[in-house]
């Protein structure tokens, strides 16, 4: 039995085609309106001295708003392939498994920095997903961070974002 198909019955299951093109349609829809709009509020005309700082982004949110009505009017007008699958459930909880872990180390990088939250999100994934041992994955980890360190904060004189809690603190960096 292959990953397409449920048990006995012959039916694909996942998400359709048809489904991801509405979701799709619907965020960015979503996003190019928050775009238009927070442009137009900081000032989207052609001032005394040029553009204002809103008038190319409302533009691209203007842009984004009608390519995403677009695509909502050509998926709701097609009639076939509304079941078409696009991505089966066994399929989606292998890029679950990465995304997840994913959105959870942007969300660390607010707090701890990107040294910090990347060390741990090296390791966990070398443990987690590649089998790797924990000192093997920590040793990695570190010494990619640190060698980041040393090349961005001591030889480039640029320091990257050390997060709210600023674990790093103690380095004088």
């Amino acid at each position: 039995m292959n990953d397409n198909q449920s048990s006995g019955t012959g039916i694909r299951a996942g998400i359709s085609i048809y489904a991801m093109e509405l979701a799709v349609a619907l965020v960015l829809l979503a996003i190019g309106t928050v775009v238009a709009y927070d442009s137009y509020r900081l000032g989207s005309k052609w001032g005394a001295d040029g553009p204002q700082s809103g008038y190319f982004p409302f533009y691209i949110g203007v842009l984004i708003c009608i390519a995403s009505l677009a695509t909502l009017a050509h998926t709701l007008s097609n009639r076939s392939g509304r079941h078409e699958l696009f991505v089966s459930w066994v399929r989606f909880k292998l890029v679950l498994t990465v995304l997840v872990p994913a959105a959870i180390y942007v969300l660390c990088v607010q707090y701890v920095g990107l040294y910090v939250a990347s060390a741990v999100y090296i390791t966990v994934f070398m443990v987690w997903l590649g089998k790797y041992p924990w000192a093997r994955s920590l040793t990695v980890g570190l010494a990619v961070n640190a060698t980041f360190f040393l090349m961005f904060e001591v030889w480039f004189k640029v320091p990257l974002f050390k997060g709210s809690l600023d674990p790093l603190r103690f380095l004088g960096y």
